[in-house]
């Protein structure tokens, strides 16, 4: 999700630019630069708007799936008959998807062209959208959530270098506040939309949403860059691009397969954990010996940028976590409907624009402690969330969420300034593809570790509520005390173990939401360990 995305540097534009045809950022089209002199909306052609709203609508869409996919997991689980670790994957194998398929967007670009790109990303995406929904089993979902991230992946980052090629410089401020708030709010309205939608007709039908503004986003992609086709043969580096991706995706399989699977008890977790370090191994001696290689290893020797890929994976860590968990919570522990689920998540959305009350001035005037108050904020809710009890009320929710969403949207910006402050603006470029594939790394990773320590501790804490339940308990030899709990019917036994249960696995959500807590907490420090921006990058 983008917070704060109306960003009020200029070199802050340049350095969000991922890696598209930097020829063609530099020198566009001619129909791209004649409004230079004049300013306002007013001076914006008719193709200039129809660039902006497919970029809007693309943009609006590859949000909604973000969100929307976590609150329809309850039913999805029980329609697929899956466990809680299991259909974790519908989420993270999603974002590990958008992760691998992020660097390979500034190559696509110029070997393709924008067009071809744009409108490959966005038909593909629609087309895994409508097979999500006639999806027979947890298998096929999950693989057609793949297809979701790897043609979504170019969305965002190619619509937002879109925009700052097609307006002229001095547009860049309003533009990219329209773009940001249409980043913000798919992300929203995907809960609120998705949620409804599924309790009113089933969870397939929130991923059929998607087709009809898919298919008017790709007919005006198609119109909108008629004019963007050129190509350019571009070098990428094949071999440690492939070798990186096979680490993240074998390490991600091990998380994800491991407590099923009785971590290396399995033969499958070692396969695949002695590929994913066979591949990193390949992947550091091919970066240290290439010519020009996938990832530049002298960008690390800038302290603010590996700094900042510290805090990109905590932020990405961060980010989809706590709206991972709660459908689950409310939706198996406290028996709430999908559509409360997503208005009561909605209000995530409610701090992100709330920071952008105050994001811009703040990161203008004091970016690094504007990036420590909002990694405070996150580790505060999330302090909140591990407070909660089997009783929540909707406020505990409510409250919870909209600080992390404050504090989310309040670090996005500064963590993006202060990460490339010091950098080479030649060199922007190959950070932003490492930068977002770190932070959507991230995201999946801590998930991941998120339901591991969720089922865990869960069983571990049934475990040892059952050793407390026999006929010799005084406590259960009161009828009046312990209700339906009654040890001598099969009923009463039935009803004891539902509601240990329930109790286990809420203490399974406390210990995972302690881990979110402790997490932001620990970063917090790193924040003030970068430097400054400095003075002739902040006009």
């Amino acid at each position: 999700m983008l917070k704060g995305d109306s960003r009020p540097i200029s070199w802050f534009y340049a350095a969000a630019r991922p890696a598209v045809p930097e020829r063609a950022l530099i020198h566009p089209p001619a129909d791209m630069t004649t409004q230079t002199a004049t300013s306002g909306l007013g001076s914006v052609t008719g193709r200039q708007w129809l660039i902006l709203l497919m970029v809007q609508l693309c943009t609006l869409l590859f949000g909604m799936t973000i969100t929307m996919a976590n609150v329809v997991l309850p039913q999805i689980k029980g329609a697929m008959s899956a466990t809680q670790d299991q259909i974790a994957w519908v989420i993270t194998f999603n974002l590990i998807a958008t992760a691998i398929g992020t660097p390979l967007v500034g190559w696509l670009a110029s070997r393709f062209g924008w067009r071809a790109v744009m409108f490959g990303s966005t038909l593909g995406f629609t087309f895994s959208s409508l097979l999500c929904a006639f999806a027979t089993n947890l298998e096929t979902l999950v693989f057609f959530r793949i297809g979701q991230g790897l043609f979504g992946a170019p969305i965002m980052p190619m619509g937002q270098a879109i925009i700052l090629a097609t307006f002229p410089r001095h547009m860049h401020a309003m533009v990219m506040m329209i773009w940001g708030i249409g980043g913000v709010l798919g992300p929203v309205t995907g809960p609120l939309v998705g949620s409804y939608i599924s309790e009113m007709y089933g969870w397939r039908m929130s991923f059929l949403m998607i087709v009809p503004p898919g298919i008017i986003a790709c007919v005006c992609t198609w119109f909108a860059l008629s004019m963007h086709t050129s190509k350019e043969n571009r070098h990428f580096d094949w071999t440690g691009f492939i070798a990186l991706s096979v680490a993240i995706a074998c390490a991600q399989l091990v998380m994800d397969r491991g407590n099923r699977l009785d971590w290396f008890e399995s033969t499958e977790i070692w396969i695949e954990l002695l590929v994913a370090i066979g591949a990193l191994w390949v992947f550091l001696v091919h970066t240290f010996s290439a010519k020009k290689p996938f990832l530049d290893p002298t960008l690390l020797l800038d302290r603010n940028f590996s700094l900042g890929l510290i805090v990109a994976f905590v932020m990405g860590a961060l980010s989809f976590t706590a709206i991972a968990l709660f459908p689950g919570l409310l939706h198996d522990l406290r028996g709430y409907p999908d559509s409360s689920i997503g208005l009561l998540l909605a209000a995530r959305g409610l701090g992100n624009w709330a920071s952008f009350l105050i994001i811009v001035p703040m990161t203008r005037l004091y970016p690094r402690t504007t990036l420590a108050i909002g990694l405070a904020c996150q580790a505060a809710a999330g302090w909140g969330m591990a407070n909660l009890d089997i009783n929540l009320t909707n406020f505990d929710v409510v409250w919870t969420n909209a600080l992390q969403g404050f504090g989310f949207g309040l670090a996005f910006t500064p963590m993006s300034v202060l990460a490339f402050a010091t950098l080479d603006k030649g060199r922007i470029t190959d950070g932003m593809s490492v930068f977002h594939l770190v932070r959507n790394f991230g995201s999946s990773l801590f998930i991941s570790l998120s339901i591991v320590l969720l089922v865990r501790s869960s069983a571990a804490s049934y475990s040892a509520f059952t050793e407390h339940i026999s006929p010799f308990n005084k406590v259960l030899a009161y009828p009046g005390a312990v209700g339906l709990w009654n040890l001598e019917s099969q009923g009463g036994l039935l009803a004891l173990a539902g509601e240990l249960q329930r109790q286990a696995a809420m203490i399974g959500y406390i210990n995972a939401f302690y881990l979110f807590a402790f997490t932001a907490a620990l970063s917090v420090p790193v924040a003030f360990l970068m430097r400054d921006v400095p003075r002739d990058r902040t006009d």
